[in-house]
């Protein structure tokens, strides 16, 4: 019988262990294509496995890098305005309470005798002095002596303001620029040019504020104030309003007048309150237009007048606090809010307004921050506006933070302009 290859191994291996002789060792058969694919894929799944960290010990992850430590930048340096702002504060809450109702008053006294107009800004403290007609000596040089005798604190000077709007209302015999009268009519550029020739005028005599950019517009020709104003329409005078305002830019601080519109009224507030019976919605379409560009133009003051809106209160606009809130929210105006002459409405012969102290803390309280007070005005007559407006802070009729908002902003325009010199 013949035996399989498989019986005579196993007959070997026993003879083998028989004779004490160790077996030899099977051949092993090399691996097949197959086994070699199998097998390389169980290699590759233990790499796998091993780094992920499913087998044995895988390493701790790396730590992150420490962040490098960085230094933070320093804030932005502040701004001229900024320390204009800080400087006005300082001032104010340093202040007493007579230093601040002094200085939101603007006066003028009947004279060019430098020491009368000394002695005046030195013992009532007002902020600021308008310069009338009965003020202007007979030049330029003679202008700029006065004007600078005005100043007591050279840190701080006084807010010296005229109505130069020219044409009708000049008040200096050397101003021969074209007004209102000629500009209505005449492209905006000549508008400009002789706003900036005027505040030029006004700037070389010492005068800091113009009273002149009027804003009223009116086609009306029998209105007192038509031929003042520099456009028929509120579109028409806009035009004209923003070109007054960029030609005395940077030379004199603007006003526009006066607000919210006398345009509305032909009659006259110097001889009494006018009233109209326009209603907002009305003043929005066309009246309020070149008040809203001259103040998006950047005039620093805004000159509230005597007439009254029935429809927004039986008061006149400049003791009204609807007005002064509406010019704050409504057509973002931040500088100076100040009265028409206060002295105008004892011209109306309503009692109510015979006080001129009374109508002064009036004035502040509602919402101005300078009161303009030139009719009837002497030295002890100032002071008494002064002294007035203290005792009403001290008792509380005037609202403490009322004054020393508006102080504050008379103070920043003081401390701008004389930045400015």
């Amino acid at each position: 019988m013949r035996l399989s290859p498989h019986d005579l191994r196993a007959r070997a291996d026993a003879r083998a262990r028989e004779v004490g002789v160790p077996p030899r060792p099977r051949p092993v058969s090399p691996p097949t294509p197959a086994r070699r694919a199998l097998r390389w894929a169980a290699v590759g799944t233990l790499s796998v496995a091993l780094s992920a960290g499913l087998i044995g010990c895988a390493p701790e992850p790396a730590a992150p890098a420490p962040a490098t430590p960085t230094t933070p930048a320093p804030p932005p340096p502040p701004t001229p305005e900024e320390l204009r702002e800080a400087e006005a504060a300082q001032w104010v809450a340093a202040a007493s309470t007579r230093e601040l109702a002094g200085t939101v008053i603007m006066a003028s006294i009947p004279t060019t005798d430098p020491a009368q107009l000394r002695e005046l800004m030195t013992s009532s403290g007002i902020g600021g002095f308008i310069i009338m007609g009965v003020n202007v000596p007979g030049s330029p040089e003679e202008l700029a002596a006065l004007t600078a005798g005005l100043t007591v604190d050279a840190t701080i000077p006084p807010l010296v303001a005229i109505d130069e709007e020219g044409g009708l209302v000049t008040r200096l015999p050397w101003d021969t620029l074209p007004g209102a009268d000629e500009l209505r009519s005449a492209q905006p550029q000549a508008t400009t040019d002789a706003f900036r020739g005027r505040a030029d005028l006004l700037r070389s005599a010492g005068v800091n504020v113009n009273f002149g950019v009027v804003a009223d517009a009116t086609a009306d020709v029998a209105s007192f104030i038509y031929p003042r104003s520099l456009g028929d329409t509120g579109k028409d005078a806009a035009t004209r309003v923003t070109a007054a305002v960029a030609g005395e830019r940077g030379l004199v601080a603007s006003t526009l007048k006066h607000f919210p519109g006398h345009g509305a009224t032909p009659a006259d507030s110097h001889q009494a309150i006018p009233e109209t019976t326009l209603t907002l919605t009305e003043w929005r379409a066309d009246t309020t237009v070149p008040f809203a560009s001259g103040i998006n133009a950047g005039a620093e003051l805004l000159m509230f007048g005597h007439l009254a809106y029935t429809d927004v209160s039986p008061k006149p606009a400049s003791l009204a606090p609807e007005w002064y809130a509406l010019a704050r929210t409504e057509l973002g105006f931040t500088g100076v809010a100040v009265t028409d002459d206060l002295g105008m409405l004892r011209a109306s012969g309503i009692p109510e307004y015979q006080d001129p102290a009374a109508t002064t803390v009036a004035a502040i309280a509602a919402g101005a921050d300078l009161a303009l007070t030139v009719i009837g005005m002497d030295a002890p007559g100032v002071a008494a506006l002064v002294d007035g407006v203290t005792a009403a802070a001290d008792t509380g009729a005037l609202p403490e933070e009322r004054l020393r908002e508006a102080a504050t902003r008379v103070t920043q325009l003081r401390l701008e302009l004389a930045a400015a010199e």
